[in-house]
């Protein structure tokens, strides 16, 4: 199975739990290079953070191995990173720092279940708003949350921390308002030394091709987890959130071999949005995502010459390959 494939496969993967990530679940707890977990999710982070947000991820190369389960912990800490996004909505500096931390009686804090011990620690720091007293009190209270209605569950931090719990380590959360926020967590050191980062395998095949992509897609879970398989298939890609951003690329001088689009945009719709692509790219390739059945789609002479459509919810293997036909078919 290639590289490329499997990472692919992981963030969409990823993308999915972190959505379940209120469900409880069973753990699968073994010793892990946190290190190199942390490490591999730097491209996804970076395309979470967006441009206006700064990320230094720092990891000592004697970081011990940690007791924890791999997947749930990437979760986290896309929670984490999601949490501080959030909090610098007009951009900042984000650091992923990881350091080998030894407890003893006298560093435990008496008010919480902390046990002395060597951990690994993973710390998540922002330069956002920050939290007042009263809501850091709050902070891992299930439902509690911040956010506007409809912007947020607040099972984030809940969830994390009963994480780490289960994990038999503890979570530790500094801020100040206007200053920002430190979420560290604690979990247990491996004293066996580290297995390999577990990576389900999904099959898949090496789909690493080249071109510009110019995605659109209004869903960010949808997109993250679209670039992050574009990435890693070795494709370059533009990506917007609408109609309305997208238009100035198309106008632009840059390069373009193919508009992936979802239908159901808001305002412009994704097939108005491909009538206006046409207008100054003559012959774009365009691939619809849609939720809407193909058969439906093709009776209502959807699709025009150079045209295809992949229908929601579709596997990434079914993307690669529908990308694949489209860009052939210009030659």
């Amino acid at each position: 199975m290639s590289a490329a494939s499997t990472s692919a496969q992981r963030a969409a993967a990823l993308t999915h739990r972190l959505l379940a990530f209120s469900r409880q679940q069973s753990l699968d707890v073994r010793a892990v290079d946190i290190g190199e977990l942390i490490q591999g999710m730097r491209f996804l982070l970076n395309q979470t953070l967006g441009e206006d947000i700064q990320v230094a991820v720092e990891c000592p190369a004697t970081l011990w191995a940690g007791m924890t389960d791999a997947n749930q912990l990437e979760s986290a800490v896309l929670n984490l990173v999601i949490n501080a996004r959030d909090a610098m909505p007009a951009g900042g500096q984000l650091s992923v720092t990881m350091a080998n931390r030894t407890l003893g009686a006298g560093d435990v804090r008496l008010e919480s279940e902390e046990e002395p011990g060597d951990y690994v620690e993973i710390a998540v720091t922002d330069t956002g708003e920050g939290m007042s007293e009263d809501t850091l009190t709050k902070a891992f209270d299930p439902f509690f949350t911040t956010k506007p209605i409809g912007q947020g569950t607040g099972l984030g931090l809940s969830m994390v921390y009963g994480f780490v719990q289960q994990s038999g380590g503890h979570v530790r959360i500094e801020s100040e308002v206007g200053k920002g926020t430190r979420v560290a967590l604690y979990l247990p050191r491996s004293i066996d030394g580290a297995v390999e980062v577990p990576v389900e395998d999904h099959g898949g095949q090496d789909v690493r091709s080249g071109g510009t992509v110019l995605v659109v897609e209004d869903d960010p879970t949808v997109r993250l987890m679209v670039v992050t398989a574009l990435n890693d298939w070795g494709y370059d890609m533009i990506q917007t959130s609408s109609a309305h951003e997208a238009i100035p690329v198309l106008r632009s001088n840059k390069q373009i071999d193919l508009l992936l689009t979802d239908v159901g945009l808001p305002s412009i719709n994704g097939r108005q949005l491909a009538e206006i692509a046409r207008q100054f790219r003559p012959g774009l390739r365009v691939l619809f995502m849609t939720g809407y059945a193909e058969k439906a789609a093709m009776r209502g002479q959807f699709l025009d010459a150079g045209m295809d459509l992949v229908t929601k919810p579709f596997t990434l293997d079914g993307l690669s390959e529908k990308i694949r036909e489209v860009l052939k078919s210009r030659r």
